[in-house]
């Protein structure tokens, strides 16, 4: 875990010091041989955060994939289940950028604390629905806060070093997919019992009441935030941030506004100054960053659109093996995060060449499946996917933050997942209108918007330099 440097404020950050502090006589034999307790406690810190991470997809997990039968036991209509169904994502195109903002200036814990217990609200309302009207109402807390995963990147940003970044992302993204893979499990197990469906969401609401005390019991006073002057610049607008993770530890006396004499101002006014001041960072040098990031969000939903239908239609594969071949990829995906550590060192840390390069492995995966001919293909196709998308998904977000600076982690990643909720809009129409001119459309068309995406970021080649030394600089 690293550290920021005491020796400067505008230091970079190191894992266990092994340099002196001034004034610090160095260490030697078997003193520089012992771990520092500090990075030790930060280190458990990280595990913590990774367990909340298992933790929120694992009960979301176990809920979701029933959600389909329960309205159809409870009456409704395709069209009102699919109305129904549509709302959560509508919810999270306007509130990921909103609750991100949110948790930049109130803090991670008490964003991540608001949103789990609402989260938790929603899914006890759900479990207790007898009626389409309690079952949409159930979604709509959860349509909101249920940015658990978004705040805890964030935190991630927050306490890591550049270089470090990607590969701690990356290993919380695999601890997020193993609860992804667990849940289903059970909860199709449990859906069998009576009133299966029920015990499914009292349980996933109890996970969410877990999380919550996890996070409520975590060390925050005694971890550190890596925050440099190389952040987002907000110049005269500096004391807006107030009390956040970047200047002072959660529960301490906040010194930022009165260090510049100015009184707080209210949470929400803050965050609407702080997506003013975010505007014009979004439109001059961070567009081609969420465009690339809609194209390949689009591409890899246009490949799932129809999987399970393509197969069955073009080679006669029955959904169970299909299913087999899903948890396959759905593991591998999982496994994929600790590839990323090689794969940084091996690219100097160059978080745009390596987006390049997995778009581009992405997109000829994507032609390869198209033009199958036989399952062979298809299960090599699959396998590699699951490494670049899951690669391409934390640079890109590595990327962001680069771009915008670290003291807005929670606004660009909310922008960000923004950016998907648009894409899991468009992918379902752009998918119904390919798969009337064959099986292969959906999955022929996200090629084709993987390849403009490629195509950008060809273009702007030398604007994202992979140091991170590209940054918004001091007005």
């Amino acid at each position: 875990m690293e550290l920021p440097d005491r020796g400067g404020e505008g230091a970079a950050p190191r894992l266990i010091s092994a340099i002196p502090e001034p004034g610090q006589e160095p260490r030697t034999g078997a003193e520089s041989r012992t771990p520092d307790p500090s990075a030790l406690r930060d280190r458990r810190f990280l595990l913590c955060l990774y367990l909340v991470g298992f933790l929120d997809l694992f009960g979301v997990s176990m809920v979701v994939p029933l959600l389909s039968l329960h309205v159809k036991s409870l009456g409704a209509s395709p069209t009102v289940a699919g109305i129904v169904g549509s709302s959560y994502g509508i919810l999270q195109l306007f509130s990921s950028t909103l609750v991100g903002c949110w948790s930049d200036v109130i803090g991670r814990r008490t964003s991540l604390l608001v949103c789990i217990l609402f989260s938790a609200l929603g899914y006890l309302i759900l479990g207790a629905s007898t009626n389409v009207f309690l079952f949409a109402l159930a979604r709509v807390p959860v349509g909101i806060f249920k940015h658990t995963l978004s705040i805890s990147r964030a935190l991630l940003s927050d306490l890591v070093s550049e270089k470090e970044r990607p590969l701690v992302i990356g290993q919380f993204n695999t601890a997020s997919s193993v609860g992804f893979i667990l849940g289903p499990v059970l909860g199709g197990y449990l859906t069998e019992l009576d009133d299966g469906f029920y015990l499914t969401c009292f349980i996933c609401f109890s996970v969410f009441l877990l999380n919550a005390g996890l996070v409520w019991l975590f060390p925050w006073s005694d971890i550190k935030v890596n925050c440099t002057k190389n952040g987002l610049q907000l110049g005269k607008d500096r004391a807006l941030w107030g009390k956040t993770d970047c200047e002072v530890q959660e529960g301490s006396p906040s010194s930022g506004s009165a260090a510049h004499g100015k009184s707080p101002l209210p949470p929400w006014t803050e965050v609407v100054s702080t997506l003013q001041v975010l505007r014009s960072l979004l439109l001059s040098d961070m567009w081609d960053i969420l465009l690339v990031r809609l194209l390949m969000a689009v591409a890899v939903m246009l490949y799932y659109s129809n999987f399970v239908l393509a197969l069955e239609e073009r080679f006669a594969v029955s959904p169970r093996t299909t299913g087999y071949l899903i948890s396959y990829s759905n593991a591998l995906g999982a496994l994929a995060g600790f590839a990323l550590g090689p794969i940084m060192r091996l690219y100097g840390h160059d978080s745009r060449r390596i987006l390049l390069h997995s778009s581009t492995l992405t997109f000829l995966l994507l032609l390869l499946y198209s033009t199958a001919r036989a399952m062979a293909a298809v299960v090599l196709s699959s396998t590699l996917l699951c490494f670049s998308t899951v690669i391409g998904r934390t640079c890109i977000v590595d990327l962001q933050l680069t771009v915008g600076g670290a003291q807005a982690s929670g606004t660009l990643i909310g922008i960000g997942q923004s950016v998907t909720a648009v894409g899991r809009i468009i992918a379902p129409l752009l998918s119904g209108v390919a798969q009337e001119v064959s099986p292969c459309g959906p999955p022929s068309l996200g090629a084709a918007l993987a390849l403009v995406a490629i195509f950008i970021m060809s273009l702007n080649k030398p604007r994202h330099g992979g140091d991170g030394s590209d940054r918004v600089k001091s007005e």
